[in-house]
């Protein structure tokens, strides 16, 4: 005979029993009012009911609620198909010749700029109207890169599969090509083939380089990236930049070792960077020419040069009693160029600290008193750091002003790491609207909570799976500070619509980039592992089209890669409906302080998929 244990139908409830349930209730309903009407919770809950809320967060403090999303890197090979119909807008892969697109350095569209002062070679961005409405494929074989620090030395050619430098820079030690399918870096360049450690040992014997006074430095023109590389060992962050060009793919190859880098010319617009960036600014035979238009490109590296910083210069003219011939130049044209390269060091009140063989070494002053200058035209702007599409100007950017001769101009910095959470200079002198000593001192107590919560989420987070990193609204540099390690670098991105917080992050060591989010980013597909967004969209509403921006980032992230929300419920309920077209796997949780506040969370991860042979162009 069956058991009636569980048979529906084989107990009735007792009259107490249903009496004790509906007293129950009425004691729960009683102080769920009070909770919601009376308690500390009130102002959440109202502010909670305003937004649209989402049904499907993972509340934070279960520990085991992120466990859906994998961000190991796992190589599936996803099937690029076509789309189905569905209740969210699919995005299509783009056709395989998008593969190393770049929106705002496309070759076909810059051709119709003016050559001259590097114009064509400057950002030109596709308007509304041609942008892609795709997804970039990677190309067929596409792998993760080695982990830092092997990728310092070995590429995948399936990655980046250009040989032309193998070929161009054969005897500069530049880059080799193995039959194993990678490409190795042997750390040589134009003028240092036997390696950057050697160049950078005799930089050393002048310039401060090992006790932390020098943290922030600029490459400009830098090929392959191999100086900014050496200098990681250094404990030295270094941005390069250079043109996507008839050099095919240096920018690209930097990223893919796991050297900061990004497409970049000095032409007729301002550097993207503040005032007093850099401690120290190198041109290794970048082939800038210094002298010409009254000298506007050394008058722009002055401007973004720390007081007391450092300008290195090995390559033309220098030492061109020795190479005049190789150059092709007559000793007559080289030796003017130099004097005048001279004459305006002295402008600039920089004092030439040494010369020998191949290198020139100055060394700005730190303040205006000690300087020898005759007439100057300083610039007349009162913003030195509003450089958004701003036409450089043949002008020099006039000192902040100090009280003593000893004093350094815009403030003194402690040595790294001590002046990552040293409060700075610009915070110190009130020249950030709003941000106090104190404040400062809580915005870092703030991120290392909600870095502590990402590591919880993502034990991956802080080691060699996550190089290269971009934070893209960084603030005053909390997230990257509280990241801070050389298994990995974080580009802090200050949106031209938010406070200009640049310089503060300059002055913490740390480095980053003015960006209008409404544009491309000025790097190749496929050269970050993580991107951090915090507050990017309720930034952006009503300024450009979400879609727009989430594409951009698909296409800067590596397949696998991912990306960290932190927003608005309702910005991330539009966020997360878009992604379910692109191709990511996401998951959306509360805030550390629980569900009642309205700033949530969203993790994503992006899928693995490559390019298909048969692939078709797929433009809009």
């Amino acid at each position: 005979m069956a058991s009636k244990i569980h048979s529906p139908g084989s107990r009735r409830r007792s009259p107490v029993s249903i009496f004790v349930v509906i007293g129950l209730c009425c004691i729960f309903y009683f102080l769920g009012s009070w909770q919601s009407g009376f308690g500390k919770g009130n102002n959440f809950a109202k502010e909670i009911n305003k937004q649209k809320t989402n049904c499907n967060i993972v509340p934070s403090l279960n520990s085991e609620s992120h466990h859906s999303l994998n961000f190991e890197s796992q190589h599936k090979f996803v099937e690029v198909v076509g789309s189905t119909k569905s209740k969210y807008k699919v995005f299509e892969p783009c056709d395989v010749r998008y593969t190393d697109y770049t929106p705002c350095q496309e070759q076909e569209r810059a051709m119709k700029f003016p050559r001259d002062d590097m114009i064509y070679r400057e950002r030109h961005c596709p308007p509304q109207e041609e942008k892609l409405r795709c997804l970039i494929p990677a190309p067929i074989g596409y792998t993760t890169p080695f982990p830092w620090p092997k990728s310092r030395d070995y590429v995948y050619y399936s990655n980046v599969p250009f040989k032309s430098l193998t070929v161009e820079k054969a005897n500069q030690n530049w880059v080799q090509y193995e039959k194993s399918g990678v490409f190795k870096f042997p750390g040589g360049g134009t003028m240092f083939p036997q390696g950057a450690d050697a160049y950078i040992d005799e930089l050393a014997s002048v310039i401060p380089i090992a006790d932390g006074s020098i943290r922030t430095a600029l490459d400009t023109g830098c090929g392959v990236a191999s100086w900014g590389a050496y200098m990681l060992k250094r404990k030295v962050l270094a941005v390069s930049f250079a043109p996507r060009d008839n050099h095919e793919a240096q920018v690209q190859f930097a990223l893919e070792r796991g050297v900061p880098a990004v497409i970049g010319v000095l032409g007729s617009i301002k550097l993207p960077y503040p005032s007093r960036a850099f401690d120290m600014v190198q041109c290794s035979r970048c082939l800038i020419p210094w002298t010409s238009n009254d000298g506007k490109y050394l008058m722009e590296v002055d401007r973004v040069l720390r007081p007391g910083g450092f300008w290195v210069l090995s390559g033309p003219p220098i030492n061109w009693k020795t190479y005049h011939l190789t150059w092709k130049r007559s000793k007559e044209d080289l030796q003017a160029e130099q004097s005048t390269i001279e004459e305006l060091a002295e402008l600039l009140c920089w004092e030439k600290k040494y010369e020998k063989g191949d290198i020139a070494i100055w060394r700005k002053k730190v303040n205006a008193m000690s300087c020898r200058r005759k007439s100057v035209n300083y610039c007349q702007s009162s913003d030195s750091d509003d450089v958004w599409y701003k036409t450089m100007e043949t002008c020099v950017t006039p000192f902040p002003e100090v009280k003593r001769a000893n004093q350094v101009a815009g403030g003194e910095l402690k040595r790294f790491p001590a002046r990552l959470f040293d409060v700075p200079p610009r915070v110190a002198n009130g020249d950030v609207p709003g941000v106090t000593p104190e404040e400062y001192t809580e915005d870092n107590k703030l991120w290392e909570k909600h870095v502590k919560e990402y590591k919880r989420i993502n034990r991956l987070l802080g080691t060699t799976r996550y190089r290269n990193i971009m934070d893209m609204n960084a603030g005053l540099g909390g997230f990257a500070a509280a990241l801070e390690s050389p298994k990995l670098w974080v580009m802090n991105v200050v949106p031209i619509i938010a406070q200009n917080t640049l310089g503060v992050i300059y002055e913490r060591g740390l480095i980053g980039i003015y960006h209008d989010w409404c544009e491309g980013f000025s790097t190749y597909p496929r050269t970050y592992d993580l991107i951090h967004a915090n507050g990017v969209f309720k930034l952006y509403r009503d300024k450009c089209d979400f879609e727009d921006i989430l594409l951009e980032m698909d296409r800067i992230l590596r397949p696998e890669g991912s990306v960290i929300f932190r927003d608005g419920v309702e910005e991330l309920n539009a966020v997360s409906k878009i992604t379910r077209g692109m191709r990511w796997e996401t998951k959306m949780m509360d805030h550390e302080e629980g569900p009642l506040v309205p700033e949530k969370i969203l993790v994503a991860v992006k899928t693995y998929w490559v390019a298909a042979a048969n692939s078709t162009a797929t433009d809009e």
